[in-house]
Formats: C-alpha cells, structure tokens, sequence
C-alpha cells in the first residue's frame, strides 16, 4: 500500500474560544487519529477579525503549521511586522503584488514529505479588492507548485458557493484538497471528486456556536432590529472546533478519504 499523508484542516478560527479549541484539540488530532499535517484559517483569531504575531506565534506552538487568511488579514496592523518573514503565515495570494507577505508555500511533513498550500480570495461579493481572478491564479499556481510537492491543498475563501464549487472541479486531479472559508458554518457536501481532490465548500467555524458566526447573538439582533450601529463582541458558548480529515497518497497526492469534524472543546473563561 502506498504512504499516506492525514492532513487536519480547521475552519475560521473566531477569537479567543476559537484559539483555545484549536489549543486543546488539536495534539490529541495528532496523537488518536494520526494527523501529519495541520493547516487552518485564522483571519478572525483576534477579538473576531485579523489576528496579531502573538497569536500566529501561539497557533504555531499549538501545532498548527501553516495559517491561511482573507478579507481580514491586515485588519490588525501589528501583523505586517511579522508577515514578510513567517512563511507559515499566508495572505490571499491574489491581492496586490505589492501587498505584504506572501499567498503559498512549500512545507515539510514527518517524513520529509512536501505539502504545498496556496491561499486564495473569492472575487463574487467581497468586499476587499482582489485584483487577480480567482480561478486562473489558483490553477497555475497548484500546476507550479505540483513540481515541488506531490500533495498541494488550496483555501478558497470566498463568499460565493459557485465560486467555490467552480474551483473545486477546475482543480480535480490537480490538487488533493481544496475546501472553503469564510462564511462560518459547515458545508454537508465533502466528498472525492472524481480525479481525486478532497472537497468541502466550507470547512465551518472554529469558536462559540452559542452565536451569530461567532458574535453575541444579542448584539447582532440589536443591529438587525434596530440599525444602530452596535459593537460585535466574540461569543463564548458552546465552542466547537470544525473541519475536515483528509488522507491523501504521499506519492500521488490523490485524496483518499475526506471526513468532517465538528467537536465540542473543553475550553475555559474566554472573551475577545
């Protein structure tokens, strides 16, 4: 049987609850279900919208290895100290070729084995400007990436599920995963598509689902009912880690298997 590659991919981590389900879940991933690799969107880790170098420094520790974004990337200036010289954190690599830091790489699994991961924005109702289309830059960039790494996953985040559907078929059989961020909640449509790219539409949310995609619910209605303008505290209850568990030929980099998660997490006091 060929060599296998268990890659753990973790939806939008929301604020603090988000970060401490990835703290307490993800070792135990590694050690029960044999994961080698973890990948994870954290655009929304600090107080719900971008994310600081401590906080990159800390998933990292927690045994994430490598950081997607989106929309929210620089939402936190502080992080552009930082950006240029962590390759494991990653911005959309279809923004400006002038902004900061950098939308790929290539990374060492156990093994020795190489795993590419690009990042990429959605262009259909974002709000940010993405001044190169999705589609196209994602495909060559997985077709040069292939050279290095057998197995290249792709983050997809966009608001549009056509967009993201598109892009799982124009990748089969060029990429192993390619899965969705950004809208908070849980696609039901994992599968291997027929070259044998692992897909989701949307990996989910990783924080409080006692919320509106990770704010008070309290606050969200005030805004919806009143249209005042009201300040979106992270939630806290009911923290839950999502995702999914994909094992894929180190070799070939076919998927194999794709499986969700979605877990409860003990977590303690949480807040921003």
């Amino acid at each position: 049987m060929a060599e296998e590659l268990t890659i753990l991919a973790i939806g939008d981590i929301v604020g603090r609850p988000g970060r401490q389900a990835v703290s307490a879940l993800v070792g135990r991933y590694r050690d029960e279900m044999g994961v080698d690799f973890v990948i994870a969107n954290a655009e929304n880790a600090a107080a719900g919208s971008g994310l600081t170098p401590k906080i990159v420094e800390k998933l990292l520790a927690s045994g994430v290895d490598v950081i997607t974004t989106g929309d929210h990337v620089f939402r936190n200036r502080e992080v552009e100290k930082i950006i240029d010289d962590e390759p494991r954190l990653l911005r959309p690599a279809n923004l400006s070729s002038r902004a900061r830091g950098r939308g790929f790489g290539v990374f060492t699994a156990p093994g020795e084995r190489k795993v590419a991961v690009v990042n990429i924005m959605g262009s259909l109702f974002m709000r940010e400007t993405v001044l190169n289309e999705p589609l196209n830059t994602a495909a060559e960039l997985v077709d040069e990436l292939r050279r290095e790494a057998p197995i290249v996953v792709v983050d997809m985040h966009a608001e549009a599920t056509s967009e993201k559907i598109a892009l799982g078929w124009l990748l089969d059989g060029r990429a192993s995963l390619v899965f969705g961020t950004h809208t908070h909640v849980q696609t039901a449509d994992e599968r291997v598509l027929p070259k044998g790219t692992a897909y989701i539409t949307d990996l989910g949310m990783t924080g409080p689902f006692e919320s509106v995609l990770g704010r008070r619910v309290d606050r969200v209605l005030e805004r919806f009912t009143t249209g005042m303008p009201t300040r979106f505290d992270v939630a806290t209850g009911d923290v839950r880690l999502s995702g999914v568990i994909v094992r894929a030929r180190a070799d070939t980099g076919k998927a194999l298997a794709i499986e969700r998660v979605c877990e409860s997490a003990p977590v303690g006091p949480a807040g921003g």
